[in-house]
C-alpha cells in the first residue's frame, strides 16, 4: 500500500516530514493521532512505559509555530518519536526497567538525544527493556511484560523490544536502540520491522543506561542504531545521531561513506545460511535461500559466501569471551565465583542438557586478567582487519539472525536453563546470540530486514552485513530490497 493511503501512524517518518513541511500536516495534528493511537493499543501489547501527553503536545504546537515562522530546526522537526527507556532524556524517567532507578531523572540529555532534539524531533514517550537490557525477552518488575504485536503470546524481543513493539503497532514512527548481543537486530526480527546495528563507535553512546548514569566511558561491543519501519528512515535517523561528541567535533566530522548500490543486479552478494554448530528452522532458511534465489534472478551476483572467519567455531569464542568481560562488571562476588564453576565444566555440560557452543568461554572472560583480555582483543582486531578480503569480493553478507521467529514467553529462571526449539528439538537460551555474534564481534554495520512471514503468521528478517563503515551500503541494499518486493514491514493482523 502507498504512504499516502496508510493511516497516520503507519506512514514512514520520511513521509511524515514532507507533509509537515508542506504545510499539509501538522506536528499538533499528528501528535494528536500517535497518542491516540497509544491509548488504543498500548495497553494490551504495552510498550510504551512513560508518556508525558501534556509535555509532548505543547512541544508540537511550539514546533507548529516555529515552521510557521521559518524557524524549523532542522530535518526532524516536528516529529514525534518514542525512544528505548535505556537513553536519558532530561527530566523524563529512564530506568533501564530497574526498580532501583525508578526514581532516576536525568538533568542532561544522552548525546544521541540532544541530537535528535537540535534535529526538532519531539520526545513523546520510553520504551520497554527488560532489566539493565540484559535479556532477549522484554519484562520487568516495574513495568510488566511487553507483547509482540503480532502475537501476544510470543515476546517481541530484547532488549530494545518495546521499541520494535511500539514500532510494528504504529504507536512511533522511529526508535533508537541498543545493540550488545542483537538487542536492536532481534527484536527488529521478532517484530518485523527494521533494525540497524552500526559500525563501531558511529555513534555516541553516553547517556545510556547501563553503564551507571554518569558513566563517561565506551563500553566495548554496544552500539546504538536507529529502528523504523523502512529503510530510508533508518538512513534518515541514522544521519541524525551518527556522529562525534561533542567534545570530540574539535578534532574529527562524521563522513560516511555513500553506497555505490544504484539496483540490484549490481550487488555482489554474499550467502552464509547454515552452521552446524547453530541450526536454524527449515522454514527460515528456506525463506533465505528463496531470498538468494529471487536476487539471482533480478541480476546480482549471489553466491556461498566462502572465507576462514564464515565459521562460528572461530566467532564465538572471542565474541563470548568478550561479553562475558564486559558483563562482569555487573555481576556480584558469588555470580563471579558461579562463572569460574561454568568456565571449568564448560566441556561437560552438555550432558546437563542442550549447551550454547562455547559458552564457557563467558565464564572465563568473567573472571580473566586485563593482559588475558588484551590477547583476546588483539584476537578480535586481527579477525576484523582479515575480514576486509571478504568485502572486497561481496557489497553484502547474508545471514539470518536468529535460530527461530519470535519465542513465547518464558520468565523462567535461571534464565541459562531456558530453552528454544529448532527443528523439533530443544535447544540452549543463549543459541539466540549466535548468529548476532559475527557483526558484534567484528564492529560491522548490520541491517535487520524483515522478508516474510512463517506459515504461523510471524514475520522474520535476513541480517545484511557489510564492511566496516559501509552502513549506508547496507540500508540501501535494504531499501534496494523493498523496492524490488522482496522486503516490508506488514502490519500485524487486527491493528
Amino acid at each position: 500500500m502507498d504512504a499516502p493511503h496508510l493511516p497516520l501512524h503507519y506512514q514512514p517518518a520520511h513521509e511524515l516530514l514532507g507533509q509537515l513541511e508542506a504545510g499539509t500536516l501538522t506536528s499538533e495534528a499528528l501528535m494528536t493521532a500517535l497518542l491516540a493511537r497509544i491509548r488504543e493499543h498500548n495497553p494490551a501489547i504495552n510498550a510504551i512505559v512513560t508518556l508525558d501527553e501534556q509535555s509532548a503536545m505543547t512541544s508540537a504546537r511550539e514546533a507548529d509555530k516555529q515552521r510557521v515562522a521559518n524557524i524549523a530546526k532542522g530535518p526532524l522537526h516536528g516529529l514525534p518519536l518514542t525512544l528505548k527507556d535505556t537513553w536519558e532524556v532530561a527530566g523524563m524517567p529512564c530506568t533501564a526497567g530497574a526498580p532501583a532507578l525508578r526514581n532516576h531523572r536525568p538533568e542532561i540529555h544522552a548525546d544521541i538525544v540532544q541530537r535528535l532534539a537540535n534535529a526538532g524531533a519531539i520526545i513523546l514517550g520510553k520504551t520497554n527493556v527488560p532489566i539493565y537490557a540484559t535479556d532477549l525477552q522484554s519484562y520487568n518488575k516495574l513495568f510488566g511484560v511487553t507483547n509482540n504485536p503480532h502475537n501476544s503470546a510470543h515476546t517481541p524481543g530484547g532488549s530494545s523490544g518495546g521499541a520494535a513493539a511500539a514500532l510494528a503497532a504504529g504507536m512511533t514512527p522511529l526508535e533508537v536502540g541498543s545493540d550488545l548481543a542483537g538487542s536492536i537486530r532481534i527484536p527488529a526480527h521478532f517484530c518485523g520491522v527494521f533494525g540497524h546495528k552500526p559500525t563501531r563507535s558511529l555513534v555516541s553512546f553516553r547517556g545510556h543506561i547501563p553503564g551507571p548514569p554518569g558513566t563517561q566511558s565506551r563500553p566495548d561491543l554496544v552500539e546504538g542504531g536507529p529502528m523504523a519501519r523502512n529503510a530510508r528512515d533508518l538512513e534518515l535517523l541514522l544521519k541524525v545521531i551518527a556522529g562525534p561528541r561533542p567534545v570530540e567535533e574539535r578534532s574529527w566530522a562524521l563522513n560516511m561513506w555513500p553506497s555505490n548500490l544504484q539496483s540490484i543486479d549490481q550487488a555482489r552478494v554474499g550467502l552464509w545460511l547454515e552452521d552446524s554448530l547453530c541450526p536454524v528452522e527449515k522454514e527460515l532458511t528456506e525463506g533465505y535461500r528463496a531470498l538468494g534465489k529471487s536476487l539471482a534472478d533480478k541480476g546480482a551476483l549471489v553466491a556461498e559466501a566462502s572465507h576462514p572467519l564464515l565459521s562460528l567455531e572461530h566467532i564465538l569464542p572471542p565474541y563470548f569471551n568478550l561479553l562475558g568481560s564486559l558483563l562482569s562488571t555487573s555481576l556480584k562476588p558469588a555470580q563471579r565465583r558461579q562463572m569460574k564453576w561454568i568456565a571449568r565444566l564448560g566441556p561437560w555440560l552438555r550432558f546437563l542438557g542442550p549447551t550454547t557452543p562455547f559458552i564457557g568461554e563467558y565464564g572465563r572472560g568473567v573472571n580473566q586478567s586485563v593482559y588475558q583480555w588484551m590477547a583476546w582483543s588483539e584476537m578480535r582486531e586481527k579477525m576484523r582487519a582479515e575480514i576486509e578480503s571478504l568485502f572486497r569480493e561481496v557489497d553484502v553478507l547474508l545471514t539470518p539472525v536468529t535460530p527461530t521467529t519470535a519465542i513465547r514467553h518464558d520468565h523462567s529462571h535461571p534464565a541459562f536453563k531456558r530453552r528454544i526449539t529448532v527443528a523439533g528439538q530443544p535447544r540452549a537460551y543463549m543459541d539466540q546470540f549466535c548468529w548476532i555474534a559475527f557483526a558484534t564481534l567484528l564492529g560491522l554495520p548490520a541491517t535487520s530486514v524483515p522478508i516474510g512471514r512463517t506459515d504461523d503468521g510471524l514475520p522474520f528478517n535476513v541480517q545484511v552485513i557489510g564492511a566496516p563503515g559501509m552502513d549506508l551500503t547496507t540500508i540501501r541494499f535494504a531499501q534496494l530490497l523493498e523496492e524490488a518486493g522482496l522486503a516490508g514491514f506488514v502490519k500485524p493482523e487486527g491493528l
